[in-house]
């Protein structure tokens, strides 16, 4: 199963490489989707003891326990926060070109992009501090904040506390389950078949609607129709 194959390589990096695979991963789930809700859990899991590992910060193991949660929580919450200004700064640099040229990456066509600037232009702070706490949307606010030019203090600020917030909470779920966290996972296993088979169909829709968004665009511009 793919999602059980993801599930197994992320436990097995923040297992191996602790707190540091933690903040890489979330700093990429800034910009793309990482995972960032399993890497969160999975995290706060093994700061509870779960599948006999510790976490380690610069080669040293950390106890189980709440301080070994907080370190989690901060490393997903700082690292998250690096990939967002990452991403800020891309789209600042790279401008409304680089989303026009490459919007299907981050799921925006033209209509959408053109949505997307009303909302940053009139929902600014909400626009950034939402979209930090719903997943998937998550990953997609970093470089059109920086295309819309949302200012860079306000971003990080606003960043930062929804990045701490989902950080912690998932986390916190993670750690309250504890040990019994391999066994949760197994017994609600059909979960991952949901999911897949969610994810298949959103794919067939968003390939169905680009399919149908191209032959109206060929008989628009057709002049013999």
């Amino acid at each position: 199963m793919l999602l059980a194959s993801v599930t197994s390589t992320l436990t097995s990096n923040v297992r191996d490489h602790g707190l540091l695979a933690v903040f890489v991963l979330m700093a990429i789930d800034a910009v793309f989707p990482a995972a960032s809700e399993l890497v969160m859990v999975v995290g706060g899991a093994i700061a509870a003891g779960a599948f006999g590992a510790s976490l380690s910060l610069f080669g040293a193991d950390l106890s189980h326990g709440f301080t070994s949660y907080l370190a989690v929580a901060l490393a997903g919450t700082l690292g998250y926060l690096v990939g967002a200004i990452a991403g800020w700064w891309i789209g600042l640099h790279g401008g409304r070109p680089l989303l026009e040229r490459h919007g299907r990456w981050f799921h925006l066509s033209e209509e959408q992009l053109g949505r997307a600037e009303r909302w940053f232009d009139r929902y600014e702070d909400w626009a950034v501090l939402v979209g930090r706490v719903t997943p998937v949307v998550r990953s997609f606010v970093s470089i059109p904040a920086g295309v819309f030019r949302v200012p860079f203090g306000r971003y990080v600020v606003l960043t930062a506390i929804g990045s701490a917030i989902w950080c912690f909470v998932l986390a916190g779920i993670g750690w309250a389950l504890g040990s019994s966290y391999e066994r949760f996972h197994h017994d609600f296993g059909f979960v991952e078949i949901a999911v897949v088979a969610g994810v298949l169909v959103l794919i067939a829709y968003l390939v169905l609607r680009r399919i149908r968004a191209n032959r109206l665009e060929r008989g628009a511009s057709d002049p013999t129709r």
